[in-house]
């Protein structure tokens, strides 16, 4: 008995936690579509989620092209499949690896930067103190990161990590492995279809929409002063991580299920 009990308060709990995200989901949305906007705390949200996010997730893309191109090339050469290096490059950093590693990038920092800032102001009543003065909080603070997010995402960080991990397996493999540069990029633009840029930004932009949306509410729901606030950031993080891995798998089966 006392081991179902512990199962009823573990599910209950799931629960009660579940509903109080859809709501908030759903009054974010709600806010994110009906007037009025704040476009010049939008703005700023954009530079700093999109813009100031750019050299890290450059970096990453970079590097794993290149480590792609490396592991592929040595592995191929076992079955005499080395041309079939700038198919699998191309192919894994757009549909896999440039949305992924892009949006796990980016809730490391910008999801922890959110639930740090709100928690912040939840913990400190800035937040109560908006509401005093008839500012609504989601119309001002949580509606603005969410919308920035979900389109920087798509239309600028994934765009970027997708065409520098490809020229990072471009550069390795026309660098130090010897293949022909024309060749390698003929073979790149044959096998790229439109079906896996569409996959890649609709990633791009669920998973922008699970960082904000995570950051927001953590912080939001935030308690207990500065350690509530760490609490709040490290739980931003972690189901952010979550729900990317997991809507990843969704949208791969929506697009690519045979």
């Amino acid at each position: 008995m006392n081991f179902l009990a512990v199962m009823g308060r573990i599910t209950f709990g799931f629960l009660q936690a579940a509903g109080r995200l859809g709501i908030f989901a759903a009054t974010t949305i709600s806010h994110m579509i009906a007037p009025p906007f704040y476009f010049r705390s939008l703005i700023q949200q954009m530079m700093t989620i999109g813009y100031y996010s750019l050299p890290v997730v450059g970096l990453t893309a970079l590097f794993t092209g290149a480590a792609l191109a490396l592991n592929i090339y040595e592995g191929g050469s076992r079955f005499n499949a080395e041309s079939a290096l700038p198919t699998i490059v191309v192919i894994g950093i757009v549909r896999e690896l440039g949305p992924v590693l892009c949006g796990l990038i980016v809730a490391g920092r910008v999801s922890a930067s959110m639930a740090a800032e709100i928690g912040t102001m939840r913990v400190t009543e800035q937040i109560d103190a908006m509401a005093t003065l008839s500012t609504d909080p989601f119309k001002y603070l949580i509606a603005p990161r969410v919308v920035a997010t979900t389109l920087m995402m798509p239309f600028m960080l994934v765009i970027v990590a997708d065409v520098i991990g490809v020229m990072g397996g471009f550069l390795i493999a026309t660098g130090k492995l010897g293949f022909n540069a024309g060749n390698y990029m003929s073979v790149t633009m044959d096998f790229l279809e439109i079906k896996d840029i569409y996959a890649s930004l609709t990633k791009a932009a669920v998973f922008g929409f699970f960082i904000s949306l995570m950051g927001c509410y953590h912080g939001y729901y935030s308690r207990g002063g500065a350690q509530g606030v760490g609490i709040a950031t490290t739980n931003a993080v972690v189901s952010a991580c979550m729900l990317i891995l997991l809507s990843n798998y969704i949208v791969t089966e929506i697009f690519f299920a045979t």
